[in-house]
């Protein structure tokens, strides 16, 4: 079959043509364990991963999945409810990044990503949550994990200092243009940062994750309230259902893309590894940041 035919008959699959790479937000054991995972890598379906505690909770509540290694770690230590959590999700994370080893090598490390995500409770927490990325690192210890960091206000300098570390970051809970402004602005600094000690940026990749869905959700059930309500604008408000995340994303995209514009200077040359094809603008090393600037250019 033909790379046209297959992008036709597979939707996932045909993302490639517009540079988008699936990513599956799920992760259980068994589903890696029994092959699924592998299965929808090797067809090309997704290229990465990525997960959250929320996800873990109701992997690790249902079923006995993980009784084994319990059992395990509790007849050797007596681990906090959070340090247990923290290992079984551990060893599911290094679990699915060999599934998607393939996929990061065959891309040069731009693809083949599976992200943790730092505690939920460290997020107005700059320092436990530079902290905590930094041991995630370690602990994992895969060049394909993504260690997730919330951009509230707190963790945002968290996210600059995990750069320059030299560690992937895919930077979640982005709902606004302002917080999308500062995330950029940290992924930069931070990536200079690296470069002024003479670290390998060609290794460090960043993802910027936009929520979409959730602000949809919230301002859709708003609508619905005020059209049931009898709202003289019913027919305006219906016109919006859906509407609202897709317009504010877009608006970041074209943030992104401004911004990109003036590190084409003296702020980002210094950055570059090689010239790019997006109107004369060199791309920091793999990181989707740039990638996502440079495809709204083209």
């Amino acid at each position: 079959m033909t790379a046209s035919a297959t992008s036709a008959t597979n939707p996932l699959q045909g993302l490639a043509t517009f540079q988008q790479s699936p990513w599956l937000d799920f992760i259980r054991r068994g589903f890696v364990q029994d092959g699924s995972l592998e299965r929808l890598v090797q067809a090309g379906d997704i290229r990465g991963v990525t997960s959250n505690p929320a996800i873990f909770q109701k992997a690790m509540g249902e079923g006995t999945e993980y009784d084994a290694q319990m059992r395990d770690v509790l007849a050797h230590t007596t681990p906090t409810p959070g340090g247990l959590y923290e290992q079984l999700a551990i060893s599911d994370i290094q679990a699915a990044a060999r599934v998607l080893e393939p996929v990061y090598t065959a891309s040069a490390g731009r693809d083949g990503f599976v992200s943790l995500e730092v505690s939920p409770y460290l997020a107005r927490d700059e320092d436990a949550t530079a902290e905590e990325a930094a041991r995630l690192w370690a602990a994992v210890d895969k060049a394909n994990l993504m260690v997730k960091i919330p951009a509230t206000p707190q963790s945002v300098p968290a996210i600059r200092r995990s750069i320059a570390a030299g560690i992937n970051v895919n930077v979640t809970l982005i709902f606004s243009l302002a917080a999308y402004r500062d995330v950029v602005e940290a992924w930069l600094s931070g990536l200079e940062a690296l470069h002024a000690r003479g670290g390998d940026l060609s290794r460090v990749a960043s993802v910027a994750s936009f929520f979409v869905s959730r602000i949809d959700a919230k301002l859709d059930a708003a609508i619905d309230r005020r059209v049931k309500a009898g709202d003289k604008d019913a027919t305006a408000l219906n016109s919006l259902r859906g509407q609202v995340a897709i317009a504010n994303a877009k608006m970041a995209y074209a943030t992104g893309r401004k911004s990109c514009r003036p590190h084409g200077g003296k702020r980002w040359k210094p950055l570059a590894r090689r010239p790019s094809a997006c109107s004369g603008l060199p791309p920091a090393p793999r990181t989707p940041l740039t990638a996502m600037c440079c495809m709204w250019k083209r």
